[in-house]
């Protein structure tokens, strides 16, 4: 029995038995290319992974290669990403592939140690690929394994907390600790993804329930409380001549850097106009109310002409563009024919 209270080996050995027979089939599995698993990690970053998959195989199609990747063009980079939100991961996996040719000539470090030295890549990503590509027994903590290892344990100290993650990687290291980190962590994963799930857990076909010490596995993980969703009025422009929409490019350092948007409105300058068309969605625990009002010749925003774009409606699929705005031009374009 290991000090967290598990006996890994028998931990192991019920998992591995389970994953060979009901272990989810997955494109990023197929390989042990550090770069292949480093844009799966990126990618699968809050976002599902039935959503991720395609994304991953346009990617490699489009930039096969580290060095693919380094040398691609910032409107090429964020085209590709379109639609799966947070390009901030866009952005940093460009860098660490810039930063793998550059600083090893496009091979990637063989260490958690080193790969943490990439942009973006904290303990966990460097982990899975440590793992998943050199099967070195690193461990991983996402949200699956967490979910898992707190029921095992029965943790009622909240997982977000340093004392709580302290107790999760512990665990999760003395797991990995065998010949085959690679399989452990994937089940690992895969067993929070289709049997220990947050509501209803399939507990009676749990490989592992012998072991496990949750009372009432649904109670768990615990968390600290989590502050009230908070609301954010944004505006922008509407500047429509019949054919062709106002777009604006977002800056490298702003929120949707490099792509295009409506132009913005100072959200405290009163417009002396009513909302057009307007539109809800959320980012992280903000609640964003996305405005559009129209503007006129006069209201004309003047940035430098290189972050202005006069784009044909038709086209508008052609520039990388935040889905929000791609769907409140939508709504926008369809109030205009409808006064027609």
């Amino acid at each position: 029995m290991d000090q967290v209270g598990i006996d890994s080996t028998a931990f192991r050995k019920a998992l591995l038995k389970w994953y060979r027979a009901e272990g989810r089939r997955l494109p990023w599995r197929e390989t042990d290319d550090p770069y292949a698993i480093l844009v799966s990690e990126f990618m699968l970053q809050q976002t599902q992974v039935v959503t991720a998959i395609p994304y991953y195989h346009r990617w490699l199609e489009r930039f096969p290669t580290v060095e693919a990747l380094a040398s691609a063009s910032t409107h090429d980079l964020l085209a590709l990403w379109q639609g799966l939100g947070l390009y901030r991961r866009a952005h940093n996996l460009q860098r660490c592939a810039r930063m793998v040719v550059d600083k090893w000539g496009g091979v990637f470090p063989r260490s958690v140690e080193g790969l943490r030295e990439l942009p973006g890549v904290g303990r966990y990503t460097a982990g899975a690929v440590a793992s998943f590509a050199y099967n070195l027994p690193a461990p991983v903590v996402d949200g699956n394994v967490a979910r898992v290892l707190s029921r095992v344990l029965n943790l009622q100290e909240p997982i977000d907390t340093p004392v709580g993650q302290a107790i999760l990687w512990d665990a999760a290291e003395r797991i990995a600790r065998c010949k085959q980190p690679r399989l452990i962590n994937n089940a690992l994963m895969d067993l929070g993804a289709v049997l220990c799930k947050a509501r209803r857990p399939a507990c009676g076909r749990c490989p592992v329930r012998r072991v496990c010490r949750a009372i009432d596995a649904e109670t768990l993980p615990r968390k600290r409380p989590q502050p009230p969703t908070q609301v954010r009025v944004e505006r922008y422009w509407w500047f429509y001549d019949g054919a062709r929409v106002l777009l604006e490019q977002r800056q490298a350092a702003a929120r949707w850097g490099g792509l295009w948007t409506l132009p913005t409105l100072d959200a405290d300058a009163p417009s002396g106009r009513e909302t057009f068309v307007s539109l809800r969605h959320h980012i992280m625990r903000f609640l964003i109310d996305l405005q559009v009002v129209r503007g006129d010749h006069a209201s004309l925003p003047q940035p430098p002409a290189a972050s202005r774009l006069w784009q044909p409606v038709a086209r508008l699929g052609e520039v990388p563009m935040p889905t929000p705005h791609r769907r409140v031009i939508g709504l926008a374009l369809a109030a205009e024919s409808a006064r027609l």
